[in-house]
């Protein structure tokens, strides 16, 4: 498994005030309170995480550099009034938060969905946050960076993607410790698939549901629209 480092060496170089983006395209919203709006993606390229069940490993490595203004201009051209900026990490180009002020300041509403993994203090407070925290499974949980909690907004979303019994305890604990119910949309999310071999169970979407049933929380079961609508390894939707 490659060390940060390495996953991040694609940025190596990078010029400032360009970022690497993977693609941008327009689609079906697939997730969050937002699913099923028509939205832009502005997906960019590299992430320091290795998330087991990851959909977008695609994305670590193929990039081209585009200056903010071509970013910018590409997404006005579908005229969409919903964008979201995702990865990949998007919080590790710094050239993201002014590229995000700048799409709020043309007037579509703007949604961040990062690992929640590094800082959001940047982030312009008019900008969506969907905001992960990583369960036991995805083997990433220790990246989880918790000081962002007291950095969201009421509005903002918190997202769990659950592969097991454990995660799902894990998240019941976690909203439990943080009162997060009370404070935020919470999003569970069964995971879809997973690579071969991989050491993290999959559980059925049903099962989740038994499970949220039975728990009392309330917080929003989702299922990922788009790979539903289309073949789950298509890009671009």
């Amino acid at each position: 498994m490659p060390g940060v480092e390495q996953r991040i060496s694609p940025l190596a170089g990078k010029p400032a005030g360009q970022l690497l983006v993977h693609e941008i395209y327009r689609s079906i919203q697939g997730e969050s309170t937002f699913a099923g709006l028509p939205c832009v993606f502005v997906r960019l390229a590299v992430c320091d995480a290795r998330c087991a069940w990851c959909d977008t490993p695609h994305a670590f490595t193929q990039g081209t550099l585009r200056t903010i203004d071509e970013v910018l201009n590409r997404v006005l051209e579908y005229h969409c009034p919903t964008v979201e900026i995702t990865g990949g990490e998007p919080l590790l180009q710094a050239e993201v938060f002014p590229l995000m002020s700048r799409l709020v300041d043309r007037g579509p509403t703007v949604l961040l969905e990062t690992s929640g993994a590094h800082d959001l203090g940047p982030v312009d407070p008019r900008v969506h946050i969907i905001m992960d925290l990583k369960c036991p499974d995805s083997g990433e949980s220790a990246g989880n960076r918790w000081a962002n909690l007291d950095l969201l907004k009421p509005t903002d979303e918190i997202k769990f993607v659950i592969a097991s019994k454990k995660d799902f305890d894990w998240t019941i604990r976690t909203v439990r410790a943080y009162d997060l119910d009370r404070r935020f949309t919470l999003l569970l999310s069964p995971v879809f698939s997973l690579p071969p071999n991989s050491p993290a169970p999959t559980i059925q979407p049903a099962e989740l549901a038994m499970w949220l049933l039975e728990s009392g929380l309330q917080a929003r079961l989702q299922l990922q629209l788009h790979k539903f609508i289309w073949d789950p390894q298509a890009r671009g939707v």
